[in-house]
């Protein structure tokens, strides 16, 4: 289990250099592995028993610290390769792929697990990563915001059945900054101003894109400013994707149910949950918020997604066959909760 996670994390690295380095066959091969090979791979996984959680490994810590670090080094250096003149365009265009898709499904994923470490050092690498990627704001309104409200209304990270991604995007990335600032603020009320997370996070924004300015000018700006939101938007269909429909009752008393395993979708495809630290094992993670990545399990109560987690998110990019696949299943999902309910009333 560790040398899985580690392998599908980690491997790409030394591919999205040489792309960086010498452009050619490695400017396709890198993304290629990241994309295809990777759903290729995660197809034949799920028709085998999924793996077991395990406990946490003595390396897991240094693995997501191994990957915070690296996140620097590569957007760094996307940004310096992607500026420059010794690529082509078709292999700038392989580059940004590659480069991306590692920074918005494993990068993200990692500093997803940071920000809910424990320790105080791991959750500021975390907020760093979420800066440097211009979405520090989501480092408050993940743990303050999504995780109380998840698959309700109050959520803005909760997509609504019948939503369109298109939609739900700038009303999630609105919705998420406006209201981890209004937590923050209250969380903080009384202490001096100057230390407001939000100040920080507009801060090292700032500073990120003059560094990648001063790596290489305004191009490097614009080099930045698309990864990061290409990042973000995996980011955003992450979250589209995991909460589709899902909402949960409210009972005779007007309270809200607690939040269960049947209120986030999952996967149980192998090589991108451990691409992504098991993030596709999603609705462990809303329960047991705390609970490190290698023992996240597979509810038998959790909703499942027909394909893979990336592959799922792909087709959200297109409403209409989106719908057409996911909508019956809400459908289903609400009919046997309905059921459950009826049944517990009964009682």
């Amino acid at each position: 289990m560790p040398l899985a996670f580690a392998t599908a994390t980690l491997l790409p690295l030394p591919l999205i250099a040489a792309a960086m380095l010498w452009g050619g066959a490695w400017a396709f091969a890198a993304p290629l592995a990241l994309a295809l090979l990777t759903a290729a791979l995660d197809e034949i996984g799920a028709r085998l028993a999924p793996p077991r959680p395990g406990a946490e490994f003595p390396a897991s810590a240094a693995l997501t610290l191994a990957i915070g670090l690296s996140h620097f080094a590569l957007l760094g250096g996307a940004v310096w390769a992607l500026s420059g003149g010794w690529l082509t365009l078709g292999e700038k265009a392989g580059l940004f792929a590659a480069a991306g898709l590692w920074l918005g499904q494993v990068s993200n994923a990692n500093a997803h697990e940071l920000i809910h470490a424990p320790a105080r050092g791991p959750r500021r690498l975390g907020v760093a990563v979420y800066v440097s990627l211009l979405f520090g704001h989501h480092a408050s309104a993940h743990p303050l915001v999504h995780h109380v409200r998840v698959a309700t209304r109050d959520d803005p990270a909760t997509a609504r059945r019948g939503e369109g991604f298109w939609r739900y995007a700038p009303r999630a990335w609105r919705g998420g900054f406006r209201e981890g600032l209004r937590m923050e603020s209250a969380r903080r009320r009384g202490h001096p101003r100057w230390r407001h997370p939000y100040l920080h996070y507009a801060g090292g924004a700032a500073l990120a894109l003059g560094l990648s300015a001063l790596l290489a000018g305004w191009r490097g700006v614009a080099a930045h400013l698309a990864l990061a939101g290409f990042a973000q938007l995996q980011l955003l269909l992450s979250d589209y994707v995991q909460h589709y429909g899902l909402e949960r009752a409210r009972g005779p008393d007007g309270r809200i149910e607690p939040v269960g395993a049947r209120h986030s979708w999952n996967s149980p495809h192998p090589v991108s949950s451990w691409m992504m630290l098991n993030a596709p094992r999603h609705s462990d993670h809303h329960a047991r918020p705390a609970r490190p990545y290698p023992a996240l399990d597979l509810p038998e109560a959790a909703p499942m997604l027909p394909r893979s987690l990336p592959v799922m998110a792909c087709l959200a990019l297109w409403p209409r066959f989106w719908r057409r696949v996911m909508d019956p299943r809400v459908a289903a999902w609400r009919a046997t909760g309905r059921e459950g309910l009826a049944a517990r009333a009964a009682e």
